[in-house]
C-alpha cells in the first residue's frame, strides 16, 4: 500500500508539474449536500442533483433548495448503494421525463434498478421502473449506475460486478459487469449484438466490465466508458457492441490483498483500454467537453477521480488513441465532473457536506 501511495504521489507531482501553466481557479456554487452524485441542468434554469443517500436535490438561482424533490420509490442506500445517475429524457423540455439509477432491494437481493418518471414542479409522477438488473445480489458494492443516450436514442446503463461475482462478468447469462441498452420504455432494441443468443441476457451491449463509473457518447456518437480497476488497472475504453473487455481474465491490477488476480493483461477475444492507471486514481465522472468557451478542447474528454482528487482531460486522436494531461487538483474527493449549459465546468464533491464546483479556466 505505502508503494502504491508513493507511487500515485510522484506521479501528481510529475503531472502537476507538466500543467502548471495553466492551474484552473475553483469557486463554490452550493454546499450542503450529502454525497452528491450526478447533476444535470433542467431548460428553466434548475439543476438537479442527485444525493447517494436517496434524495433528489434542487438547485434554483445558486441556492440549494430546502425540500428535496418529491415522489421517489425507495432507495437501497449502504456502502457504495444509493442514488445514482439523473438523466433528462432528450425531449424533456416537451415531456418533462427523466430516469433515474439507483440501487434496489434489501442486503440480501439487492440490483441496479431504472426508473422513468414525470417532474411536475416538485415532485416526481407517474414513476415507472424500466429495468432492474438480474439475478439479484448480496453485496452493497459495484452498481455501475451511469447512463447516458446513445446516437440512436437508445438508454445505455453501465453495471457492476457486485465485487463477489467478477467471474460472472465474463458471462451473457447475467448482467453482472455489462452496459446494457434499452429503449426508453425498457424494451430490448432489436439491434442489440446478443438479441435471439440461446443463454444471452438480450439488454447486453458489451460485458467484461468491473465497476463502469463514467459514460459518455461523443457528438460524432462514439460510446466511452471508464470502470474502476481493483489495486491498479483503473480503465478508459471505447465502446463497442458485443464487445468483451476481459475482466477479469484479463486486467493490469491486483486484488486488494496483493494476491494476483490474472496472470494475463491481454487475451485474443478481448478488448485493451485506451488508457489504464496503475496505480488506481479511483476514477469516478466523465463529460465531453463541447462549447466556445473552451474551444481548443472540443470534443475532449474530462474524468473526475476520488483517490487522486482530480480532473484529467483527455485528447482523443484520429488514429484513436488516447493522451492524457492533468488539469486540476482538489482538497476532496470529486464525484462527477459536467459541463454546464453555460460552457463551464462543474465538479461535485463526495462528502456529507459535499458541494458544487464551477472551475474558471484563463
Amino acid at each position: 500500500m505505502r508503494v502504491q501511495r508513493l507511487g500515485l504521489f510522484l506521479l501528481s507531482l510529475w503531472m502537476t508539474a507538466a500543467c502548471s501553466a495553466q492551474t484552473p481557479k475553483v469557486e463554490t456554487v452550493a454546499t450542503g449536500l450529502k454525497n452528491p452524485w450526478n447533476i444535470a441542468f433542467l431548460p428553466d434554469g434548475r439543476w438537479l442533483v442527485t444525493e447517494r443517500a436517496g434524495q433528489l436535490r434542487v438547485i434554483k438561482d445558486g441556492k440549494l433548495q430546502a425540500e428535496p424533490v418529491a415522489g421517489l420509490p425507495p432507495v437501497y442506500a449502504a456502502s457504495q448503494g444509493g442514488l445514482f445517475d439523473v438523466l433528462l429524457a432528450p425531449d424533456f423540455a416537451e415531456s418533462q421525463v427523466l430516469y433515474l439509477s439507483f440501487a434496489h432491494g434489501s442486503p440480501k437481493a439487492n440490483g441496479t434498478r431504472v426508473i422513468r418518471a414525470r417532474l411536475d414542479g416538485k415532485q416526481l409522477t407517474e414513476v415507472t421502473p424500466i429495468f432492474t438488473a438480474s439475478p439479484l445480489k448480496d453485496t452493497p458494492v459495484h452498481y455501475g449506475g451511469r447512463m447516458a443516450w446513445d446516437a440512436t436514442g437508445k438508454l445505455l446503463l453501465t453495471l457492476g460486478d457486485g465485487f463477489d461475482y467478477r467471474e460472472e462478468a465474463q458471462k451473457l447469462g447475467s448482467h453482472f459487469g455489462a452496459i446494457v441498452r434499452l429503449n426508453p420504455d425498457g424494451s430490448v432494441p432489436a439491434d442489440n449484438p446478443f438479441v435471439g443468443r440461446p443463454g444471452a441476457k438480450p439488454e447486453i451491449f458489451s460485458y467484461g466490465h468491473r465497476n463502469v463509473q463514467g459514460l459518455v457518447v461523443t457528438a460524432d456518437g462514439r460510446i466511452y466508458s471508464h470502470e474502476h480497476g481493483p489495486r491498479g488497472g483503473d480503465e478508459l475504453n471505447h465502446i463497442q457492441p458485443g464487445l468483451n473487455y476481459g475482466w477479469p481474465a484479463i486486467t493490469y491490477g491486483v486484488d486488494y490483498s496483493g494476491a494476483v488476480i490474472s496472470p494475463y493483461t491481454e487475451m485474443e477475444g478481448m478488448e485493451q483500454p485506451l488508457i489504464q492507471w496503475t496505480p488506481s486514481l479511483a476514477i469516478s465522472g466523465m463529460t465531453v467537453v463541447s462549447g466556445e468557451r473552451h474551444a481548443a478542447w472540443h470534443g475532449d474528454l474530462l474524468i473526475s477521480s476520488l483517490v487522486e482528487r482530480s480532473v484529467r482531460r483527455i485528447e482523443l486522436g484520429p488514429d484513436g488513441k488516447a493522451s492524457q494531461s492533468l488539469l486540476y487538483q482538489h482538497d476532496a474527493r470529486l464525484r462527477d465532473v459536467q459541463m454546464g449549459p453555460d460552457g463551464h465546468i462543474y465538479l461535485l464533491t463526495d462528502s456529507g457536506n459535499g458541494a458544487v464546483l464551477r472551475l474558471l479556466v484563463d
